[in-house]
């Protein structure tokens, strides 16, 4: 599943971040600033008006993301408890 599907309050791991293009910037970036595989991630809150932005957080660090930046990430979500 896509990180930008991931509803408000859902958990997950990252699995992999997916380049758009070659020589993707945004996806490097991504990777960057600690999404990478086996990366726990929480999806914090969701903007008002269509979910866009994401507050989404990795570790202790929470990170703005437009849907388009999300949509790169992958994740295997985890059941609800």
């Amino acid at each position: 599943m896509q990180l930008s599907e991931m509803k408000k309050g859902a958990s997950g791991v990252v699995t992999a971040v997916e380049d758009a293009h070659a020589a993707d910037p945004i996806a490097r970036r991504l990777r960057e600033l600690g999404f990478v595989s086996g990366e726990p991630v929480r999806v914090v809150a969701r903007g008002p008006i269509g979910g866009d932005p994401l507050l989404v957080q990795i570790g202790f660090t929470r990170f703005a993301l437009r849907k388009s930046e999300a949509a790169r990430v992958r994740v295997d979500v985890e059941a609800a408890a």
